[in-house]
């Protein structure tokens, strides 16, 4: 399997693309750190890893507290003896345009999506030069790289999540340390269906976003895991420094 004994800690794992990735990620014989600020969903996807016959441990932090980051990792390590592969995916969304977005929204899209995978990668980084090498897979956005709509807040941290992935990948490429980011289109997950179901029209704001696609659809989260997957092994040995964009179609347009 192609994460054979390999230790993963995956944040923002209690739902959506991080529950998926745990899921698959545990089938590939990976053992898991499973990390979400809502312990419940922590506990809950390490309680599906386990029915699935995977190994997982459930911790809870805030990704924007830096100290709780360097906690959580110093647990997995403690638990497990190392930490190969690290998946930078706590996330948040805004939905509103520049004279709508309130300082508050800047600071927490910046927090979480930034801030979060700053802090992973500061502590991450020197468990895995001592043991020779490992893997950060970051949890970007097609909105980093194109305009959407009514996301300026989004857009902007996803953008700055694609150049601090490269930025980092070659700081430390001579440290046997690749560090590459997914960026996914709309996915059908928590988020969306949050966002449907405030909408005036939620089957109206389905179609919408189903047809800003190319493809004509929605991506379900087990398609962002398998990327993730590809990059998170050696199978992408080569890779470091990429953002792999599974989006339907939308940057190609």
């Amino acid at each position: 399997m192609r994460l054979e004994n390999k230790v993963v800690l995956i944040t923002g794992a209690g739902s959506g693309i991080g529950r998926a990735m745990a899921l698959l990620f545990a089938r590939e014989g990976a053992r898991l750190a499973v990390v979400d600020r809502d312990g419940p969903a922590a506990a809950e996807t390490a309680r599906r890893v386990a029915a699935d016959g995977g190994t997982a441990v459930p911790l809870v932090c805030d990704v924007t507290v830096g100290p709780q980051v360097e906690r959580t990792l110093a647990a997995c390590v403690e638990h497990y003896g190392r930490l190969d592969v690290l998946c930078n995916n706590a996330g948040v969304g805004s939905n509103h345009n520049v004279l709508e977005t309130t300082e508050e929204v800047w600071d927490l899209c910046f927090d979480v999506n930034v801030k979060g995978v700053f802090w992973g990668c500061k502590y991450a980084i020197p468990y895995m030069t001592a043991q020779g090498g490992g893997t950060i897979v970051n949890t970007a956005s097609v909105a980093g790289l194109v305009g959407i709509p009514n996301r300026v807040a989004y857009c902007a941290s996803k953008g700055a999540v694609i150049t601090l992935t490269k930025a980092i990948a070659v700081d430390h490429v001579g440290q046997n340390i690749r560090v590459n980011c997914v960026c996914p289109g709309t996915v059908d997950g928590p988020w969306t269906e949050r966002n449907l179901a405030r909408a005036a029209d939620p089957v109206a704001e389905r179609a919408m976003l189903e047809a800003r696609q190319p493809m004509g659809r929605l991506a379900q989260p087990e398609e962002i895991a398998l990327a993730a997957l590809y990059l998170a092994s050696d199978e992408s040995r080569f890779c470091t420094g990429t953002a792999l964009i599974i989006d339907g179609g939308i940057a190609a347009r």
